[in-house]
């Protein structure tokens, strides 16, 4: 290599090594979930701005999302659904060391929206409700998921103790809608993901003579202790509209944008400034983001006892006017030569 051109590649280098962000990961969940839409967003609208190289991480979901945010190098975000992390809190204040250790310096930056819990079943399945579900073969998701701590949480809520061993299984969301519609070894299919959920989305028409949805009863008597930690929520027909034609109502659970108690100044500074940018890029998440930003809202609400907002973040989010960037003039002054030989100022 000649030595203009050794001296072209290194220049090269280094201006790339210049505008590369910062590297964080935030750990979402299924890759065709909302989750990981949501990671996307931030990674393409949100990090670039905030000298963040986002990498997004599919994973088993939010139990796994805890475990990873403390122990995996490089996780700085996660989204984690909230009853897992309030299973996380009770546990911990419940004399359960290890919970307590994982869950005490996890903070949150903002609450995002409900996901919606699909039960899915055979179209000519004698289940319409979720509260006809007892004693069937239930399929939750992968060990660590959100899907599989609702499906199993939800169960002992409404027919009071556990799903029977022999009746769980913790198959990925296709593999699971492949048994339901084959083999039977399914019955109930259950996918937790923000509507339009994608592998429900996508699918075609024809899928209307294999499946349909479970409804959700807020007024049945099985649902009175699930209202304590779920809401209901609308699926809209336009959410999926080559499987329904009416809207419907199922159960939902929140969703938490969160990350750790970080005090190492140059991480304080970077999670600062992506809190400063998620203010601005708002409007454009909402615009052009997955359809779950039109039901985020940038304010702080209220946290449950053992939660706490990360606080160079609340700052940000607390003074945050969405698309209005501050401009703050600075002082002028003297270049010194020295200054003006780097080309450091004008």
């Amino acid at each position: 290599m000649s030595r203009i051109a050794f001296i072209a590649a290194a220049c090269a280098l280094l201006h790339h090594q210049a505008w590369a962000g910062t590297p964080y990961k935030i750990v979402t969940a299924d890759q065709r979930g909302t989750y990981f839409a949501i990671g996307n967003d931030l990674a393409k609208m949100v990090a670039p701005r905030a000298d963040v190289e986002l990498e997004v991480v599919a994973t088993s979901g939010s139990a796994e999302n805890v475990k990873l945010l403390r122990h995996e190098p490089g996780v700085k975000l996660a989204i984690v659904q909230a009853d897992v992390y309030q299973a996380f809190v009770e546990r911990g204040a419940s004399r359960n060391p290890e919970a307590a250790r994982i869950i005490r310096p996890l903070r949150v930056i903002l609450p995002l929206y409900n996901t919606e819990i699909h039960y899915i079943v055979r179209a000519d399945s004698e289940l319409n409700y979720l509260h006809d579900i007892k004693d069937s073969k239930i399929n939750g998701g992968l060990v660590g998921s959100g899907a599989a701590f609702i499906t199993h949480t939800l169960y002992r809520m409404m027919f009071d103790g556990p799903m029977p061993e022999a009746a769980a299984t913790y198959l990925p969301n296709d593999q699971a809608l492949i048994k339901l519609i084959t083999d039977k070894s399914v019955d109930v299919a259950v996918v937790a993901a923000g509507q339009p959920a994608p592998i429900i989305a996508n699918m075609k028409p024809e899928a209307q003579k294999f499946i349909k949805l479970l409804k959700f009863d807020p007024s049945h008597p099985t649902s009175k202790q699930a209202m304590k930690i779920y809401s209901p929520a609308t699926v809209h027909s336009g959410s999926y509209p080559n499987l329904i034609k009416e809207d419907f109502t199922t159960i939902s659970v929140g969703a938490f944008l969160v990350t750790y108690d970080y005090t190492l100044q140059g991480t304080v500074e970077h999670l600062t400034k992506f809190a400063r940018e998620l203010c601005q890029q708002f409007p454009e998440l909402q615009a052009r983001g997955h359809p779950k930003w039109r039901e985020v809202e940038l304010s702080l609400p209220p946290l449950n006892d053992g939660w706490t907002y990360y606080g160079p973040t609340a700052k940000e989010l607390r003074n945050c006017r969405p698309g209005q960037q501050k401009v703050v003039a600075k002082p002028a002054r003297a270049c010194s030569a020295e200054e003006k030989i780097l080309g450091l100022c004008k």
